[in-house]
């Protein structure tokens, strides 16, 4: 697997921003998108999940957010079901509606980030998250954005593996796919 570092980031990110913010299923659970100050709390968590410093998230951050994870879980499952024309199309849009932009910024040495002519958090978020899909789709990478494999669960990943063999959003999910084929072999037996 080679991802770059800061599209590796920028794709946990997109993960974490979908799984935290879009309805559906995880680990067998019914979820609900969060609203008002749940919904800010969990874009704070998720741009702040691989360590960064927690960022100072307002309503209208949240809520732009909430719209391009929307969006991007639109991404993974088209590149999930093998649609890379579908998934191309969509990351093509939030590219425009960012205005992504490439820019050499100084942080901690010269680094790659993906900005719009507004800068503020959420496209800034926004905008760097449409570019990392954009380089995934655009590569042989593609095949590694996912959807859980595991019954009730529809969370995405990003598969980080040597082989390009994961199926399960998290290791709960695994072994709850892994615990009920067994349960299943004994019934049979």
């Amino acid at each position: 697997m080679n991802f770059d570092s800061h599209v590796l980031i920028l794709l946990t990110t997109s993960v974490q921003l979908v799984n935290r913010l879009t309805p559906g299923h995880a680990g067998g659970t019914a979820l609900i998108a969060p609203m008002g100050d749940d919904r800010v709390e969990a874009v704070a968590e998720a741009l702040s999940a691989d360590g960064r410093p927690r960022p100072q998230v307002t309503a209208a951050d949240a809520d732009r957010l909430a719209d391009v994870a929307g969006r991007m879980r639109v991404v993974f499952e088209a590149a999930h079901a093998g649609d890379t024309d579908r998934a191309a199309t969509e990351v093509n849009a939030l590219l425009r509606a960012t205005d992504a932009r490439p820019q050499l910024d100084q942080t901690d040495g010269w680094n790659l980030h993906f900005h719009g002519p507004d800068d503020s958090l959420a496209n800034g978020w926004a905008a760097g998250c449409a570019a990392g899909l954009a380089i995934a789709l655009g590569s042989d990478l593609a095949g590694r954005l996912g959807v859980c494999a595991a019954p009730n669960c529809d969370r995405v990943f990003v598969d980080t593996s040597k082989n390009s063999k994961r199926r399960f959003c998290s290791s709960q999910c695994q072994s709850r796919v892994k615990a009920a084929t067994h349960r299943a072999r004994q019934a049979g037996a």
